[in-house]
């Protein structure tokens, strides 16, 4: 049988006048025009990856290797092996408080498997938890619960850390800290993306990035308002808000109407639109149809793994799948190597991390421009041999000329930053409601899981950058040629099902 005939086709419309494809015009007259309520959920929502990015990089300031000072000049000069002397030769700057795990915990003569699990266990959760969780989105939790139980794991874990009495302990923390986090960027996505019409989609998930952005760039000047401080105050101050600000939003924030539709309950779908659409919905004449519509589609609520077994019906959804997340790997390995990568330059770390976090800035405005005017394939290709360029050009001039690799490395940040944020828009477009949290959350998987390899990868390249940034700039530049195979969706309706996703990428229906 023909992959285009194993799945039977909707009921006909000579049966029930209301096709499949009504569905997405139903939702766009009533949240199509974007309206208040609509904007202080997203700001709700998107609220959650301020803290989500301060957890991420968290670890650039907590786990970083202390300033030192001789304390006997005879044997102990600025460029001594702190290992080799003895300890009555030399102290931390900050010895009133211990301002990273490293000084507390004695660790500044650790292998660097042990320096580096803290960040390798985060990550490790990360991978762990997203494919634990991937599929709960568009099976039994739904956008909204998946969303804020994750973000509520991340905090409870980040302040649980803060607490910590050892090495294993603040690992296992930042073990389950990743479990958490690694949903909240995919779930608050499509989420932002299903509760608005097309016309919004681009900037909704635009909002997304703007408060990570904004976390990335408070993180820096809270760690340096509180250089004198434990290491611990920074996990509690960065903790505490976002613990707060997910008990409260959780009560204020409306589930996806699309996915409701999908799990066959209408009239929660109906009261979701009313909310945040419009008052008065011209379409509710047709909801015989939609629900005779909707007996036929309804995902099953209680097994978790209902679209995985969607997803692998078609060959054509599993081959774009699989190049999404190599693509995807990609992506992580390069951006988390410049970002925790920055120790190994030589350069003030506050300074060099606010001014990648800087940099996102002018890649946002750039971006909100370039996303609603220029195509998604061409821009991924242009993006991620751009970033993958500078970044080999870095690992081949770090030696020789500090100045030249910071520019090329705060350039491929900039052009890594552009290419994340359209991976990420890219990915909702590209599947169908009814896999659509399943694919995304498994594209953000393969993010994670480059990322995983970067702490041992940027330990092995301080000595040698060609080993960290020169194999993910080669690496980025190889795998972005990938986006040839997808595709182009820029401006199109969301799909519903896995064969109006087909019908549309076959027919190649024009852009509005």
């Amino acid at each position: 049988m023909d992959e285009h005939d194993e799945v039977a086709a909707p009921v006909q419309p000579q049966s029930h006048p209301y096709p499949a494809a009504s569905l997405e015009e139903f939702v766009e007259r009533s949240i199509g025009h974007i309206r208040a309520v609509q904007v202080v959920q997203a700001v709700l929502i998107s609220v959650l990856s301020f803290f989500d990015a301060q957890q991420t990089f968290i670890s650039v300031f907590t786990d970083a290797q202390p300033s030192w000072h001789c304390t006997n000049a005879t044997i102990c000069n600025h460029n001594s092996n702190i290992c080799s002397l003895p300890k009555s030769a030399w102290a931390w700057d900050n010895e009133r408080h211990h301002h990273t795990i490293i000084s507390e915990w004695d660790l500044e003569c650790s292998s660097a498997f042990i320096t580096g699990l803290p960040a390798t266990s985060y990550f490790a959760g990360c991978v762990l938890g997203g494919f634990a969780l991937a599929t709960l989105g568009d099976s039994s939790l739904g956008r909204k619960n998946l969303l804020f139980l994750s973000s509520l794991l991340m905090c409870i874990a980040a302040l649980c850390s803060a607490f910590s009495t050892d090495v294993g302990m603040y690992s296992t923390f930042r073990f389950f800290c990743g479990v958490g986090r690694v949903s909240i960027t995919t779930s608050a996505l499509v989420l932002l993306t299903e509760r608005v019409g097309r016309r919004w989609r681009s900037q909704m998930g635009q909002l997304l990035f703007v408060f990570f952005t904004a976390g990335m760039l408070s993180l820096p000047a809270i760690a340096y308002a509180g250089r004198g401080s434990s290491w611990r105050m920074l996990y509690i101050w960065t903790s505490s808000p976002g613990l707060l600000h997910t008990i409260i939003a959780y009560f204020f924030v409306c589930e996806s109407p699309r996915w409701l539709f999908l799990q066959g309950r209408i009239s929660d779908a109906i009261a979701v639109l009313k909310r945040i659409g419009s008052a008065d919905l011209i379409g509710l004449s047709s909801l015989p149809n939609m629900q005779n519509w909707h007996e036929n589609q309804v995902q099953s609520k209680t097994n978790p793994f209902s679209s995985i077994r969607i997803l692998f019906r078609k060959r054509w959804a599993v081959q774009r799948l699989l190049a999404v997340m190599v693509l995807g790997f990609s992506i992580g390995l390069t951006y988390f190597v410049l970002l925790l990568g920055v120790r190994g330059l030589n350069f003030n770390v506050y300074l060099i991390t606010e001014l990648n976090a800087l940099l996102t800035i002018p890649s946002l405005l750039i971006f909100l421009f370039w996303v609603q005017k220029c195509n998604r394939k061409s821009s991924m290709l242009a993006f991620c041999t751009s970033a993958g360029a500078f970044c080999i050009v870095c690992a081949i001039v770090a030696r020789t000329s500090k100045g030249v690799s910071i520019g090329m490395e705060l350039a491929s940040i900039f052009f890594m930053s552009l290419a994340y944020n359209m991976f990420l828009i890219y990915m909702v477009e590209l599947f169908p409601t009814q896999v659509r949290s399943s694919t995304t959350s498994l594209a953000r998987q393969a993010v994670m899981v480059g990322s995983v390899i970067v702490p041992v990868l940027t330990s092995a390249g301080r000595e040698n950058k060609l080993i960290s940034y020169g194999v993910s700039g080669c690496l980025m530049v190889i795998s972005g040629f990938l986006v040839l195979c997808f595709p182009e969706t820029r401006g199109r309706a969301l799909s519903n099902t896995m064969e109006e996703q087909e019908l549309k990428d076959s027919t190649r229906l024009p852009m509005r």
